[in-house]
């Protein structure tokens, strides 16, 4: 207490000191101020979600998405962040702070925020990631026959070419997860080591864990694309086949012998719908490989793809997914950032937050946010990402505090630990200055706000209009002029998803509209017009006139 109560006080008087004036954090990392460059350092994101890719081709396909097709860390993983660091980061993690004061855009009462950079002194030259184990488990079962764009298990679906403007004909699922595999490999070098295994009904060894370098690549990328899809599907015995591919690999239960990564890449559109279809049985699976250091990355395939299941599996320790749009989009995104795809570099990360006058309301950012208390935020693995112009990809957590006090002092202590199990760690006293909304020290938090407030409003939408999902008189019977009776799916599997039109009501349509233009203010400010996709969502929903509208 002494120790905390000399820190309060140093900073105190910096804070008197400092020529900045009105910066609103001091720390004994860093002070919040315009940030440096990072001086050719890597950055770090978290886990989990990389992208809402799924979300967003439900809405260009005229489908209702599920809430949890919008992630914090996914939407966060589209862009780049100044974390608010100022000097250089001398450790693996090094976080930095930043605090804003902000009026909510509908109610305008006041909200505190206190973003947590995610920082790394590993410097971009010096970043490779190892040898790689690697076991590509593929889903051939009878969904995955479907074309990308609609539902499998819906009786009728909408005609939408989800490859316009591509140049190459519409394809299935299964052509979709046969062309991200043959990416995949093309990553993979002389030194690293490759299984295949696929599942419907039951599950196939492919290919044998090999050394590339003894792999005929362009016979094995023809036997990749002879793959056909059909039967039922048993995803659990997919991933249990190649979790023993793994099975006396030498050094892999060596803590000593780092010298390859282990990682199973999953591609399915997740309606498992026979064996162990429970929800722990899957993470069972995914605890237990990651127990011997053996993670998982699921690509999810379709816009039926069921991200309920995956976000429930990707917050166990060094797990993450990604959506495929495109099968030229996702090559390009393998080709962009495979080595950060399969490389975590930090696991338990923990934050103790201590503070008489504050606690943590809500952390955005990290899958593992629900986890997150008054006092404690918990982040399972960070990631390698890229750090361009000062910025990192997917850089932030975001905190949403609660006053409770006039205390403004708070003192944080960061532990985490590195993939040889070493524990290392930070502290930071840091004083909350008292300002009037709006203010934001830095575009990266303002940025981290205004995505979560977005992210919010769909959510909220999305919960919305499921549960009053065919109230009122205008909605669509099954039976229409234009198809007849159709046959109904009967028994659908906790997994299996169905699709619901698009669905916008009056008020949201309101909501939307007025949202817009807090956003489009907001995107200006910034200075970041790569948020005008999340511009152009916001116009087709605020505009939407096709699905089942209620009035």
């Amino acid at each position: 207490m002494k120790r905390l109560i000399a820190l309060v006080t140093l900073f105190l008087v910096l804070a008197v000191l400092s020529a900045c004036g009105g910066a609103a954090v001091y720390t004994t990392a860093t002070q919040t101020q315009p940030t440096q460059t990072t001086g050719g350092t890597i950055g770090l994101a978290a886990g989990g979600a990389k992208d809402i890719g799924n979300f967003r081709e439900n809405i260009r396909n005229d489908y209702l998405p599920l809430p949890t097709d919008v992630t914090y860390e996914g939407l966060f993983y589209d862009y780049f962040f100044d974390t608010g660091q100022v000097e250089p980061a001398n450790k693996l993690y090094s976080p930095s702070y930043s605090f804003a004061v902000t009026r909510d855009p509908f109610s305008q009462q006041t909200e505190y925020y206190l973003s947590v950079g995610l920082n790394s002194g590993l410097k971009e030259s010096d970043f490779e990631r190892k040898k790689l184990n690697l076991v590509i488990v593929l889903d051939t079962s009878g969904s995955m026959t479907e074309y990308y764009n609609q539902y499998y298990y819906d009786a009728s679906g909408h005609q939408v070419d989800a490859y316009e403007g591509e140049g190459i004909s519409r394809q299935n699922k299964i052509g979709s997860a046969v062309e991200s595999v043959i990416g995949i490999l093309h990553q993979l070098r002389g030194d690293d080591r490759v299984s295949i295994v696929t599942f419907n009904s039951r599950a196939f060894l492919e290919k044998p864990m090999t050394p590339v370098s003894r792999i005929d690549m362009r016979q094995l990328e023809n036997q990749v694309r002879d793959f056909v899809a059909g039967g039922s599907t048993d995803q659990g015995a997919g991933m249990r086949l190649g979790g023993q591919q793994f099975d006396g690999i030498s050094g892999l239960g060596d803590l000593s012998g780092y010298e390859y990564e282990n990682r199973m890449i999953v591609l399915t559109d997740a309606q498992p719908n026979t064996g162990d279809i429970s929800p722990s049985g899957f993470l069972n699976i995914v605890r237990s490989n990651a127990n011997r250091r053996v993670y998982t990355t699921f690509i999810g395939i379709g816009v039926d793809f069921n991200s309920s299941l995956i976000e429930q599996i990707t917050k166990i320790r060094g797990a993450n997914y990604y959506s495929v749009h495109s099968p030229r989009q996702f090559r390009a995104r393998v080709e962009d950032e495979f080595d950060y795809m399969v490389t975590p570099l930090i696991f338990n990360v923990s934050l103790n937050f201590q503070s008489d006058g504050w606690r943590i309301e809500k952390v955005f950012g990290s899958p593992e946010a629900d986890a997150a208390t008054g006092n404690l935020m918990k982040i399972n693995t960070l990631f390698a990402a890229k750090a361009e112009g000062g910025e990192v990809r997917g850089g932030l957590v975001l905190l949403k505090l609660r006053r409770i006090s006039g205390a403004d002092q708070v003192y944080l202590r960061t532990t985490y630990e590195d993939r040889n199990g070493r524990v290392d760690g930070d502290e930071a006293v840091i004083y909350l200055e008292s300002q009037r909304p709006e203010y934001f020290p830095n575009t990266g938090i303002r940025k981290g706000v205004l995505l979560s407030r977005y992210a919010a409003l769909l959510k909220n939408w999305m919960i919305d209009e499921r549960r009053y999902y065919g109230y009122g008189n205008s909605w669509d019977a099954s039976v229409r002029d234009d198809c007849g009776i159709v046959i109904p799916i009967e028994n659908i599997g906790q997994w299996e998803r169905t699709s619901i039109p698009l669905t916008v009501s009056l008020p949201y349509r309101s909501i939307f509209r007025d949202f817009t233009g807090y956003f489009e203010d907001e995107m200006r400010a910034i200075g970041d017009y790569s948020l005008q996709k999340e511009l152009d969502v916001l116009d087709r929903l605020a505009s939407s006139s096709s699905g089942s509208i209620r009035y």
